[in-house]
């Protein structure tokens, strides 16, 4: 295993800057809130949620990245290079981060030692296509290591705010989940798969956490004295969280579906539990009969993208065209059930627009990749995961806003539970607790696809 014997050293001096050159994810939003909350606790935008935000986005996108570049290698895909591309991007947009923190030796020692585990994954896939298991193993021991000296960086980096035996519990199961991941696609168990590639997401939820608090509670001037342990900022999150990993499931599905892959079934179910996660979410909020209404009308977003998946394989351009009506047409209905729901905050034009943005990185995504332009199939899949984020905070904020009493706290003391260590305990915060909805009907649309692409083969 390579070592960087100088990054300790680099940790020592005090960063000059602490601004994260990270990409902000905002919609624009026609409600302004800075009238509205005198009291940071009360609001899901702060400079400590903010960064919360960035860094959840960047760590819950490397999980998918890695799930997907590996099916991708040890599948020989056509797009394996610009999938593994994406994943290094994401490393690039890390390592900022870290540097606008840390300087630039610290970003340069962080992007050597995560690269490292990235390149660890590579040989545990390489080995397994050469049904190699004395290099699976060699692999699996690099990784171990790696979380060694991933954790000691940034116990160092953090002055311990970040303790490394709880941060080595917390890479290695990130380890754990993604091999997990891998090895049941690899024997195709493909309903165990998804499953952990959906914790693997929600498990980086927790560093994310976890880092945002050292830092802001290493610098707390620089961001205001807010805190990102707070009902609105956890609100923000969850909902941030079920709106990205929709799009990248979206996406993933379209993929397999206009391949006939094995696989199809399991990443369309996965997509469905999301749907059912989103919609409790908001009917915890908004009651059974809006999270009923709710789910409807996102389910047939969609099933319309389901028509355009099966329009494409069938080379008609009449299907093609009515799926993208009737998108239209969603993206109305949905605005107007959102203005609706939080009575005026949010507007439906500027919803309208925010919606559009959505369905169309998703068919860029899609035909970029059906017509082997892959560069701007994951250039799009980045994109459409961030713009996911912006969607978050604005649901979260005209949330917060409807019921400020309820996310009213002081500002803890403590480290929050962020995760940091064994499994994932990010979940879904309080305010927006569990009822299950029922499985949408685009599942068994979707099973189509496979079907009719398969028996083309």
């Amino acid at each position: 295993m390579k070592k960087n014997v100088n990054w300790k050293k680099a940790m020592i001096a005090v960063p000059l800057s602490v601004g994260l050159l990270l990409p902000s994810y905002h919609v624009a939003n026609a409600h302004d809130h800075s009238g509205n909350h005198s009291d940071h606790m009360a609001s899901v935008s702060t400079p400590a949620s903010d960064i919360r935000a960035s860094l959840d986005a960047l760590f819950s996108e490397h999980a998918f990245l890695a799930v997907v570049a590996m099916q991708k290698g040890i599948d020989g895909a056509d797009d394996f290079d610009q999938a593994a591309g994406a994943l290094n991007a994401n490393t690039d947009d890390l390592a900022a981060a870290v540097t606008s923190v840390y300087g630039e030796e610290g970003g340069a020692a962080f992007k050597d030692i995560w690269s490292s585990h990235i390149g660890y994954f590579v040989d545990y896939v390489t080995a397994t296509a050469e049904d190699n298991e004395e290099g699976r193993q060699a692999a699996l021991a690099e990784l171990d290591e790696y979380t060694v000296e991933q954790a000691a960086f940034l116990d160092t980096a953090t002055e311990s705010r970040l303790k490394a035996s709880e941060l080595e519990e917390g890479l290695k199961m990130h380890v754990e989940q993604l091999v997990w991941a891998f090895d049941n696609y690899v024997a195709g168990d493909f309903d165990k798969t998804y499953e952990n590639l959906r914790h693997a997401i929600e498990h980086m939820y927790g560093p994310g956490k976890g880092l945002s608090w050292a830092i802001t509670d290493q610098f707390p001037e620089k961001f205001e004295n807010t805190s990102v342990d707070t009902p609105a900022a956890d609100l923000r999150s969850d909902l941030n969280h079920l709106f990205s990993e929709h799009a990248a499931l979206a996406i993933l599905a379209m993929q397999k579906g206009i391949d006939g892959a094995g696989d199809f079934d399991a990443s369309a179910a996965a997509l469905g539990e999301n749907t059912t996660d989103l919609s409790a979410a908001v009917a915890s909020v908004y009651g059974e009969e809006g999270g009923t209404q709710f789910e409807e009308i996102w389910s047939s977003h969609i099933g319309y993208f389901v028509d355009y998946v099966v329009a494409t394989a069938e080379e008609n351009e009449e299907g093609k065209e009515m799926a993208l009506a009737n998108l239209e047409e969603y993206k109305v209905e949905q605005a107007a059930f959102l203005e609706t729901a939080t009575e005026g905050r949010l507007k439906a034009e500027v919803l309208e627009a925010g919606l559009q943005m959505h369905i169309d990185e998703l068919l860029m995504a899609f035909n970029s990749y059906n017509e082997a332009d892959y560069e701007t199939a994951y250039e799009t899949i980045r994109e459409s995961y961030a713009h996911m984020f912006g969607v978050g905070e604005m649901l979260s904020g005209a949330i917060v806003d409807q019921h400020p009493d309820k996310f009213a706290q002081e500002k803890p003391s403590d480290m929050p539970n962020a995760g940091m260590g064994g499994a994932a305990t990010n979940g879904i915060n309080p305010a927006i607790l569990w009822s299950i909805a029922g499985i949408f009907s685009a599942l068994f649309a979707l099973q189509v696809i496979a079907r009719r692409k398969a028996s083309n083969l």
